[in-house]
């Protein structure tokens, strides 16, 4: 099993014509966040069937599809990753894959490989180890954007769990951010923390609802009712 066979099996549900539209979605161009990225046209339900099917890969070959300048290879290599983690039978495997993903983390450069791979390797990895949730901070701190998203939607595992501590703290982080992903996903958990705890969403916004970014504050109060999203965005300033 090679990732030459992962690329064969991608190449033969390739469009060229959803490759076009996703160029254009995910900001491909000169001095877009995701300037050089290339894509074949294979959507991620079909990326998700490739990944099962090569679920066994080597890492050395997952590492081979994670340096691919080919979207949907990394895709699948990240998905791999998370299903090896999610059906790991020792911790010691479970540490394996985890390192590895952080060792190459500089490829988890797009937001969907962020947000399909984070809350379900690192942030499963760390929803029992509170005392390793520091990373989420250093990662916050990066000058990396997707180093920044990593941190905060990772948390989107704790806040199934009903754990919203780490999520706000660096939320809290994030506000003066300059990037729309930043506030994309900062709104979308403090929205994921409101389906479960309208009290804590309410908080962190009657504080911060001032000096939030727009989107951030509109992504946050999605499922708020009309009166609420109204007095939220005359309070902004």
């Amino acid at each position: 099993m090679k990732a030459a066979d992962v690329r064969k099996e991608l190449k033969s549900m390739a469009e060229p014509e959803k490759a076009a539209i996703l160029q254009r979605f995910f900001k491909t161009g000169p001095s877009e966040y995701g300037e050089g990225d290339i894509f074949i046209g294979v959507m991620v339900p079909q990326s998700r069937q490739v990944a099962k099917k090569f679920n066994q890969l080597p890492l050395g070959e997952v590492r081979t599809l994670l340096y691919s300048r080919v979207h949907e290879e990394r895709l699948v290599a990240l998905l791999i990753l998370a299903w090896r983690y999610s059906s790991a039978s020792s911790s010691r495997e479970k540490e394996e894959i985890v390192k590895f993903y952080l060792d190459h983390i500089k490829r988890v450069n797009n937001w969907d490989l962020v947000d399909l791979s984070a809350p379900n390797i690192l942030g499963a990895h760390l929803v029992d180890r509170d005392g390793r949730r520091r990373l989420l901070y250093r990662l916050a701190g990066s000058e990396n954007v997707w180093e920044r998203r990593i941190a905060i939607v990772a948390t989107h595992h704790f806040i199934r769990n009903g754990d919203f501590s780490d999520t706000l703290k660096i939320a809290e982080m994030l506000l003066q951010d300059r990037h729309d992903l930043i506030h994309k996903a900062v709104g979308w958990m403090l929205r994921e923390v409101g389906k479960r705890d309208a009290a804590a969403e309410k908080e962190f916004l009657e504080k911060h609802c001032n000096v939030m970014p727009r989107t951030m504050l509109r992504y946050a109060i999605e499922r708020l009712s009309e009166r609420k999203r109204r007095r939220y965005m005359i309070s902004e300033r």
